[in-house]
C-alpha cells in the first residue's frame, strides 16, 4: 500500500513528513513487543484504503529515542498527527474509534458546518487537558531549560526565582495549540500562565505579582510540589520513577531496568510517572535529570538505564542498591 509505510530511522521520519507536505501525516509510534500496536496497524491499513491522500506511518519508538523524547512519547502505541511538517494533534493508547474519528477530521481541509464545530470542540477539550496537566502551567516559547524568546526568559526567571514549581508547554511545537489557547483564553500574546486550571495572565500580570509579594500565594499548591517530591523519594530506600509500574513497564528503557534490579534481589518500589503529570514534569527540574526511568537510593539520585548498566558491568550495583558506596 503505497501511502501505508514505515520508518526505522529519524531521517526516514523526516523524509515522510517532508514529503507529504500539507497533507496529513500519521505516525504511529509503536513496539513491536505490544500486541496492541500490532492490532491498531491492522486499523490503520483500513484506514489508508480509505485515505488515498493521507500518509500512514508506522514507526519503532525505541529505535529513534530523540524523536519520542522530541515528541514525549510516554507509552504505546501514540499517535501523532502532522499537516505541513507541524503536530497538530496526538492520540494515546489504543483507541480504533477515535483514531478514524481524527484521521476523517483532519484529512479534510476547510470542510464547512458541523464538521469544522466538531474541530473547534475537540480543540477546546485538548486545551482544557493541558491547562490542567499541572497546578501551574506556563505556555511559553521554547522550554524552561531553554527559553526562546525574552518574554519567555524573564517570566521563566520570576518563577524560579520565587521557588515556583510549574509545568511549561511549548507552543512553536504545535500551531493548533498555539493559535487555539489565543481564542480559548481571550488573551493575544504568549507567555501564558494559569494556575488550576485558571489563566493568571502574561509577564507583566506575573511581574506585579511578584513585586506585592502574591506571586507565592496565587500558586499555592505548586509551591509545595518540593515537599512531595522528597517525600516520594524517600518513600523507600530504593525508588525507581518509570512509564508503568513493577508489573507493567510502558516503555523500552522502564523494561530493561526492572530486568536489572529484579536480577540483583533487592527490594526497590516504583512510581508511575504517567499516572502523575506533576511529578513526571517537576522531577525533571528537582533532580536536574531531564529523561525516564530515574533511580534513587536513600533519597539521593543514581541515575537512568545507562548509569545502571555501567554500574552492573562493573560490579558495583548491588552494593550502590544497599547504599554501601
Amino acid at each position: 500500500m503505497a501511502n501505508f509505510m514505515e520508518a526505522t530511522t529519524n531521517q526516514q521520519f523526516e523524509d515522510f513528513l517532508t514529503k507529504a507536505g500539507k497533507c496529513l501525516t500519521v505516525v504511529h509510534f509503536q513496539a513491536a513487543w505490544a500486541p496492541q500496536c500490532g492490532q491498531m496497524n491492522e486499523v490503520m491499513a483500513e484506514l489508508a484504503k480509505e485515505h488515498a491522500d493521507t500518509t500512514f506511518v508506522k514507526l519503532e519508538a525505541e529505535a529513534v529515542p530523540e524523536v519520542s523524547e522530541k515528541y514525549d512519547i510516554a507509552s504505546v502505541p501514540t499517535f501523532l498527527f502532522f499537516k505541513g511538517g507541524e503536530k497538530v494533534d496526538r492520540l494515546d493508547g489504543a483507541n480504533a474509534p477515535e483514531l478514524t474519528k481524527k484521521v476523517q477530521r483532519l484529512a479534510v481541509t476547510g470542510s464547512p458546518g458541523s464538521a469544522a464545530e466538531s474541530t473547534t470542540t475537540d480543540l477546546n477539550q485538548r486545551l482544557k487537558k493541558l491547562i490542567n496537566a499541572a497546578p501551574c502551567m506556563l505556555f511559553m516559547k521554547g522550554s524552561s531549560q531553554e527559553p526562546r524568546c525574552g518574554f519567555s526568559r524573564q517570566i521563566v526567571g520570576l518563577l524560579k526565582e520565587h521557588s515556583i514549581q510549574f509545568s511549561s508547554f511549548d507552543i512553536l511545537s504545535d500551531e493548533e495549540v498555539r493559535q487555539g489557547l489565543k481564542t480559548y483564553s481571550n488573551w493575544p500574546t504568549y507567555p501564558q500562565l494559569y494556575v488550576n486550571g485558571e489563566l493568571v495572565g502574561g509577564l507583566d500580570i506575573v511581574k506585579e505579582l511578584a513585586e506585592s509579594g502574591e506571586l507565592e500565594n496565587t500558586c499555592p499548591k505548586a509551591v509545595t510540589l518540593e515537599h512531595r517530591l522528597k517525600t516520594i523519594i524517600n518513600q523507600s530506600p530504593v525508588m525507581l520513577f518509570m512509564k508503568g509500574n513493577k508489573d507493567a513497564a510502558k516503555c523500552g528503557f522502564s523494561r530493561q531496568t526492572l530486568e536489572i534490579l529484579n536480577s540483583t534481589g533487592v527490594d526497590y518500589d516504583t512510581f508511575d510517572i504517567l499516572q502523575d503529570e506533576e511529578v513526571r514534569q517537576g522531577l525533571k527540574t528537582y533532580s536536574n535529570w531531564p529523561t525516564y526511568p530515574q533511580l534513587y537510593v536513600k533519597g539521593d539520585l543514581i541515575g537512568g538505564l545507562d548509569i545502571l548498566k555501567e554500574l552492573k558491568e562493573s560490579g558495583d550495583l548491588v552494593s550502590v542498591l544497599k547504599g554501601e558506596s
